[in-house]
């Protein structure tokens, strides 16, 4: 098994932490308030959207937290998972996983199958409307883990099936990356990257299922990004821009 390592990640301006155990990367760096990266071997308490359990074995996966202070309006933090999602796909495909793709709002897929996730918190930085500091975590399956698939009750993919990549190589690339779609989004906003992402959306142009946050369901034609990152979907009452839910399922016209 190879060993995260913080001294093989360079990233200048960034404290890097590794550590083998702890609650959740999450919460811990959201008691931070500078830039700092922490990556863990084992999360005990690891966490997906809405609260759900993020399952890892020690070593298969890689599960780290990048918190910064971001100079956008808060009002714009939601658009920060889809930021994510850009540069961790970005960096999977030149790695070998050609067809790493993006399902809204937070999940990294490859051909349906969940590869990873992405978790964003937020907290006002000094009492700014227009600064946060706001941690992202991301986490992604590295090494084939028997069972893992039926515990989420879903098919799930690995980097390894597809890559010969250490996961000190995928922390330092992501990382970077990530850092850098940062600082392209606090120039630009969501504009910034909103054509990559919809560029490797997974379910561009398909008809989806929504679970919206009360429970109820809505069908519609995916069609992209909303000027804020809500999904668009084309619905028989015309375009509804849904900014809280989960995709429950896809399928082709």
């Amino acid at each position: 098994m190879d060993k995260l390592d913080g001294a093989a990640v360079v990233l200048p301006g960034v404290e890097v932490r590794v550590v083998e155990r702890c609650t959740s990367t999450n919460d811990l760096l959201l008691q931070e308030n500078h830039t700092v990266l922490l990556a863990a071997e084992e999360q005990t308490a690891g966490r997906g959207r809405r609260g759900r359990r993020w399952h890892s074995a020690p070593g298969a996966g890689l599960t780290f937290s990048l918190g910064r202070r971001i100079r956008r309006p808060a009002r714009e933090l939601a658009a920060l998972s889809l930021v994510a999602g850009v540069a961790a796909a970005r960096v999977l495909r030149a790695l070998g996983v050609r067809k790493a793709a993006l399902k809204w709002p937070n999940d990294l897929l490859v051909e349906g199958a969940k590869l990873g996730g992405i978790l964003v918190e937020a907290r006002t930085a000094g009492g700014s409307r227009e600064s946060s500091y706001a941690v992202i975590g991301l986490g992604i399956n590295c090494r084939r883990t028997p069972g893992l698939g039926a515990r989420l009750g879903r098919e799930v993919a690995f980097v390894s099936d597809f890559a010969a990549v250490s996961r000190n190589e995928l922390l330092q690339r992501t990382a970077a990356t990530l850092l850098a779609a940062i600082d392209a989004f606090e120039a630009g906003g969501l504009d910034a990257l909103r054509a990559e992402w919809e560029a490797m959306d997974a379910h561009a142009g398909q008809r989806l299922r929504v679970r919206l946050a009360g429970g109820r369901v809505v069908t519609g034609v995916s069609g992209g990004l909303a000027e804020d990152g809500a999904l668009r979907l084309v619905t028989r009452n015309g375009i509804r821009a849904v900014r809280s839910g989960r995709v429950v399922s896809a399928s082709t016209q």
